[in-house]
Parts: structure tokens; sequence; C-alpha cells
């Protein structure tokens, strides 16, 4: 070891920093279901969350400012019965989807902490069946 002074430190770190390879950035990878399977489990996770803090927090302040109706059963049916089919399939559609892939996923999950589908090739059908579970149980919920 060399004593060296902290200048020197910063001055040595700095030039060999300069010369490190920087790691690549996701972009350059080719897309592969295993984190892509995980990014929409996470967006789908937060976006159920939201969705229903909001209309928890909008069922509880809502009637506190006088517009109670407006999260009222009487209200919010007659609401869904006069909507054209087109706006509750594309309302119904995501949300179902979100539901969905986030149960499976989630039972998919609890199958890996049971030692199944550990093997990549066990990893890669589980999610190939996720995806097609998902797909169906949503055109079921849409059709409902």
């Amino acid at each position: 070891t060399v004593k060296m002074t902290a200048d020197e430190n910063l001055e040595m770190l700095n030039k060999q920093r300069s010369v490190r390879p920087n790691s690549p950035h996701f972009t350059i990878y080719q897309p592969q279901l295993t984190w892509l399977g995980s990014i929409a489990n996470r967006i789908t996770g937060v976006g159920l969350s939201v969705g229903l803090y909001a209309y928890g927090l909008a069922y509880i302040s809502l009637p506190l400012m006088g517009y109670g109706d407006l999260v009222s059963s009487a209200y919010l049916t007659s609401l869904a019965a006069s909507a054209p089919f087109w706006l509750k399939l594309s309302i119904k559609a995501p949300i179902a989807a979100a539901f969905n892939y986030h149960t499976f996923n989630g039972l998919r999950h609890l199958g890996w902490d049971r030692g199944y589908f550990i093997s990549v090739k066990g990893c890669y059908q589980s999610g190939y069946a996720v995806f097609a579970a998902t797909a169906l149980a949503t055109v079921g919920l849409c059709l409902i």
C-alpha cells in the first residue's frame, strides 16, 4: 500500500472510474417474459390499489361535502344502466384485466413459494399460462 493524501486518493479514484465500462441500460436488452411479467404485476398492483383507495376516499369524503348521491348505489346503478356498451367495456376491460392478471400471477408466485415451476422452462410455461388465464377470465368478466 502507498500512503496518499485525500486529494491523491480522489484523483486516483476518478481516473479509475473514467476507464470502467458503464452498466448497460435495460433498453438494449431483448424484452423477456420474466421481467415484463414482473413489471406488469407491479403496475397492476399499484393501479388496483390506487383505484380502491380513490373510491374509498370518495365514498367517505363526498357525503361530507354534500355530494353523497354521487356514490349511492341507486345513482351508480342508473349511471351504469344508461352508459353505452362501448363505455362500459372500455372501463370494465382494463379493470378486469388488471385484477385477473394480478390474481393469477399471485397464484403463480404462491406456486413458486411451494417449489413448483422454478426451472426456466417452468417459469416460462407458468408465465404463458398466466397470460392465457388472464385473457380468458377477462373476456368472461367483460361478458357479465
